[in-house]
């Protein structure tokens, strides 16, 4: 199992030095996600002050970017970090698309999915000489001259992984990308009856098996050296579930534990912005469903039983023991 965390919003400035001491720590993963803060340009940074860190956006807002942009800052930084980034796409809901970004709202998943082959096509230009000529419904792409071309990396074009709750998503990510990010709200049942038939379903049909496809995430990690610590994310996963589980998307989720009546709930309440009071709802039961919980010596035992023989890479905190990443790694 890799162990991936995070360094959205820190200052930039700050950022060679976390890499070199999250290396040194054991640490195989670093995200970037683009929410107070641009998700490239930490990568970029990372790419230039790490020697083995797997970089990614975790995740870059796709229809906010033409694929070409988000093709050639891939680029780059895989040529920065020879060969280390994933480039992490997601689709964002229709609010943030129409009124935050000001782009146009289509249904997400065919859309993706051309992105995800526009910039395949964009890279395979770059590296093979190919002619560009990519021709879909939502992108379109067939003029690349001298002038606009990078020179070919020397090392694989990076990887492309999409952020994926339901099943039209999940077919795409298994079709078309090298892997798939779940969402922390997620349990190990809706993981086993839900979302790996969907993806063996899709590999099987693009001819792949398992061992090609990456899977990140899929539920919470409550983790710390003390009871008290422990006790402090365990409230704030509880907070998350109460606010996840009010939109009607996440349900499916919610459904395959027999919980459709609190989604109902959660869902009322938010509408009458009683988020203390839905955060309430939210039963220790339900929050051990969705998460890993356990002090840092209890922690191998708890990530095995939530995420072992499903999930690749899993969240932890910056500050977990050096001792207690290497156990982890060995899951």
């Amino acid at each position: 199992m890799r162990i991936l965390t995070s360094i959205s919003g820190r200052d930039l400035n700050d950022i060679g030095g976390v890499c070199h001491n999250l290396e040194k720590l054991g640490f195989t993963d670093l995200s970037a996600q683009e929410n107070k803060q641009d998700a490239f340009l930490p990568l970029a940074i990372a790419a230039t002050n790490s020697e083995a860190l797997h970089l990614r956006t975790s995740v870059s807002i796709a229809f906010a970017r033409s694929p070409m942009s988000s093709a050639m800052l891939s680029w780059d930084i895989q040529a920065a970090s020879k060969g280390r980034f994933t480039l992490g796409l997601g689709s964002q809901v229709k609010g943030h698309n129409v009124r935050r970004f000001s782009v146009p709202w289509s249904p997400p998943a065919p859309r993706i999915r051309e992105y995800v082959q526009s910039v395949r096509a964009i890279w395979d230009c770059w590296e093979n000489g190919t002619r560009l000529d990519y021709q879909g419904d939502h992108y379109q792409f067939s003029l690349m001259t001298p002038n606009f071309t990078p020179e070919p990396l020397g090392t694989p074009v990076p990887k492309i992984q999409i952020a994926a709750v339901g099943p039209a998503m999940m077919k795409v990510a298994a079709e078309e990308c090298d892997g798939v990010m779940l969402h922390g709200f997620c349990t190990r049942k809706y993981l086993e009856e839900r979302i790996m038939p969907r993806l063996e379903k899709g590999l099987e049909s693009a001819g792949r098996s398992r061992d090609q496809f990456e899977i990140s995430g899929g539920g919470f990690v409550a983790t710390g050296p003390d009871d008290e610590a422990v006790q402090k994310l365990f409230e704030w996963v509880r907070m998350r579930i109460g606010f996840y589980g009010s939109t009607p998307s996440y349900w499916p989720v919610f459904e395959v534990h027999g919980l459709q009546d609190l989604g109902l709930k959660l869902n009322e309440m938010s509408k009458k912005g009683q988020w203390d009071e839905m955060t309430k709802e939210i039963s220790d039961d339900v929050v051990h469903l969705f998460a890993a919980v356990g002090r840092h010596d209890e922690l191998v035992g708890a990530l095995t039983d939530r995420f072992g023989g499903m999930t690749d890479i899993v969240g932890l905190p910056e500050d977990t023991p050096q001792d207690v990443i290497q156990e982890v790694l060995s899951i």
